[in-house]
């Protein structure tokens, strides 16, 4: 018995079809641009998880810092803060890109960011990409983001303010020892008071202390910009805080825009 051998004939306006489309279709993925700029006018090509938090004030009210006065001029412990996940991360992944903002030194009082190549950084060989930096602007004034040859990448840098007690250089806060630098000293209970400079302070000799910003990357290239509020638990008045108020308790806001941005905006 002969087989029949069946030949299935694809007309030929079906078979010029089916090449264009495919044709078109290798084209359109060829075609697509191998880079895009990000929302923020970021640099080409950079790559930008979205955390859910870009581009908002973010409020953090009363994190724990150190309260113990017995011996105040022992550092205290290090405290980690992640600003992308916008919670506290524990001491034991500092040599991770978990966090972002280190509070260290005095108090736990002084801030510095997660950097890898800084072998004097919390976050030393880790890979974080961080950095600090502090202006003298008030926190909604601050727009452009700075070079990043302006952020510096060492340990507990940015802290007590030059125009207080044990000052720092341009200090997020101004420590009056005794009582004497804000107000006229007659008051034991305004010794010891450290004054947040989220807003401008008026000290006892009549000048206005500007406010300060203090502008971040973060491990991972983000960049923010925080504003101090306060150091004592749920008191946001500088009149109101006194050596025996309950601290440390940080409150601060924060703005944070992608990796690649050139300046702060909040959508």
């Amino acid at each position: 018995m002969k087989k029949i051998k069946t030949q299935i004939k694809i007309p030929q306006i079906l078979l010029t079809a089916f090449l264009l489309i495919i044709t078109l279709t290798a084209c359109s993925s060829d075609d697509k641009p191998a880079e895009s700029e990000n929302e923020n006018g970021g640099n080409p090509g950079t790559e930008v998880p979205d955390t859910g938090l870009f581009n908002k004030v973010i409020h953090v009210k009363n994190y724990e810092g150190s309260t113990s006065d017995a011996n105040p001029t022992a550092p205290s412990a290090t405290l980690y803060y992640s600003l992308e996940e916008n919670k506290a991360v524990d001491g034991s992944f500092k040599k991770t890109k978990k966090w972002d903002l280190a509070f260290g030194g005095l108090y736990a009082s002084f801030l510095s960011g997660n950097n890898g190549s800084n072998s004097q950084n919390n976050g030393a060989l880790a890979g974080g990409k961080g950095g600090i930096t502090i202006v003298e602007k008030p926190f909604n004034e601050v727009v452009d983001i700075p070079a990043d040859s302006q952020f510096k990448t060492g340990i507990d840098l940015i802290g007590t303010d030059d125009a207080g007690s044990f000052g720092n250089g341009i200090g997020w806060y101004l420590y009056d020892f005794g009582g004497e630098v804000v107000t006229d000293g007659t008051n034991p209970q305004k010794a010891h008071v450290a004054y947040a400079l989220g807003e401008p302070l008026k000290i006892a000799n009549g000048k206005v202390i500007p406010a300060r910003t203090i502008i971040l990357k973060t491990a991972n290239g983000n960049y923010a910009k925080i504003k101090m509020i306060s150091v004592y638990k749920d008191v946001y008045n500088s009149a109101e805080w006194f050596k025996d108020t309950p601290h440390m308790f940080y409150t601060f806001d924060y703005v944070m825009v992608p990796a690649g941005s050139t300046k702060f905006s909040i959508k």
